[in-house]
């Protein structure tokens, strides 16, 4: 399972971004928002769908120092089943060999991690360079 992500010095670089201008926590979250959004774009046509809420329900999430990934809750309370898999929804008799790391989200993020620490990257310089900080 390829975990989280983490970044040194992400809460300090947010509060210093917020001491030069208000908005630029802003731009910051969009920024970590966009590059979920590639996991996502991958992930998301690969899921079954038969109403397609499984896929609806799966959305890019941030806030000014994280950014993550939520599926399933109450539009598809199924979803882990579909992504994981194990004994189906409610106790079902419906089982799916079950996958510690998923089926979906985790082997998107594999795949697309470059594409992820890419935009990352981008959305972390264009914020600087927004602030007039200059990046090398």
């Amino acid at each position: 399972m390829p975990g989280e992500i983490r970044i040194d010095g992400l809460a300090e670089f947010s509060r210093n971004l917020r001491k030069l201008d208000s908005d630029l926590p802003k731009m910051l979250r969009i920024g970590l928002n966009d590059a979920v959004n590639v996991v996502l774009d991958y992930a998301r046509p690969r899921v079954p769908s038969r109403t397609g809420k499984a896929r609806k329900s799966m959305r890019a999430q941030s806030t000014r120092t994280k950014a993550r990934i939520t599926a399933g809750g109450k539009r598809a309370p199924y979803y882990p089943w579909l992504d994981f898999g194990g004994k189906g929804p409610n106790n079902r008799p419906a089982k799916r060999p079950f996958y510690t790391d998923g089926r979906y989200l985790w082997h998107a993020l594999v795949v697309k991690r470059d594409a992820f620490n890419t935009a990352l990257t981008r959305a972390l310089v264009s914020t600087a360079e927004a602030a007039g900080i200059e990046v090398d």
